[in-house]
């Protein structure tokens, strides 16, 4: 089966949609499909901010996300980033997967495929 890694590394609302959308198109083509969040992206990943990204008619970001855990499609969060941040007990999405650095670097060896927003 082939694979594809989505790398989200922003936090522009106008750039949250693409990785999901997708993310989920591939699944539905039987492609393993997988979102890394890292950097400044973090900040969308919170209930609160997820919950109040819209665009267009599009639904709200914490919607698509959902949808996407939903999917099976797995969501991982660098932990590194957690900690540039400073967040210790800053609340995330609910099934996100809080993953170590070095972790990226084995999802894109894996992966036929990178894709970086």
């Amino acid at each position: 089966m082939s694979s594809i890694l989505y790398v989200q590394t922003s936090n522009d609302p106008e750039r949250q949609y693409s990785p999901l959308v997708l993310a989920q198109s591939a699944k539905m083509m039987d492609i393993d499909a997988k979102v890394y969040y890292l950097g400044q992206a973090l900040r969308v990943l919170t209930p609160e901010m997820a919950a109040s990204i819209k665009i267009g008619s599009f639904p709200c970001f914490g919607d698509m996300l959902r949808k996407t855990l939903e999917m099976g499609i797995e969501v991982y969060v660098c932990e590194a980033s957690k900690q540039m941040l400073g967040w210790k007990d800053v609340e995330l999405v609910e099934g996100l997967k809080i993953v170590g650095a070095a972790t990226l670097n084995d999802l894109v060896l894996e992966a036929d495929a990178t894709m970086w927003f």
